[in-house]
């Protein structure tokens, strides 16, 4: 390969292969729907919780495929499990079991979870 004269810093480099997506894999298994998702907001623009905080399950989506886990429990923590986001979404997408499947991989993995936070 020719050498333009630029190289990427490896200082702003983003490697999310390094990452670990077990919560994302273990969703596709469980709850097959979260592939649906686009990330159109519509669940966003309805949630109670966000409202009042700044829940955001586009968000939290984006996170957890990229595989960042890091505060993920404090950001479920923020859902009223209302539901009005499941009736909303165009896709189809079942997010407050999703919701549920993130807070049960939680609860199988809290001593991953742990490791992760004391990592930063």
């Amino acid at each position: 390969m020719e050498k333009f004269g630029y190289t990427i810093s490896t200082g702003r480099l983003i490697d999310y292969d390094k990452n670990d997506k077990t919560l994302y894999y273990y969703l596709k298994n469980n709850e097959p729907s979260i592939q649906l998702c686009i990330g159109c907001g519509g669940c966003t623009a309805t949630c109670s919780s966000g409202n009042f905080t700044n829940f955001n399950f586009r968000k939290l989506h984006l996170l957890i495929s990229r595989g960042e886990l890091t505060n993920i429990e404090q950001e479920i923590s923020k859902c009223m499990l209302c539901g009005k986001c499941k009736l909303v979404c165009p896709r189809g997408v079942n997010t407050r079991n999703v919701i549920f499947r993130i807070k049960r991989w939680i609860y199988e993995n809290q001593s991953k979870i742990l490791i992760l936070d004391t990592e930063i």
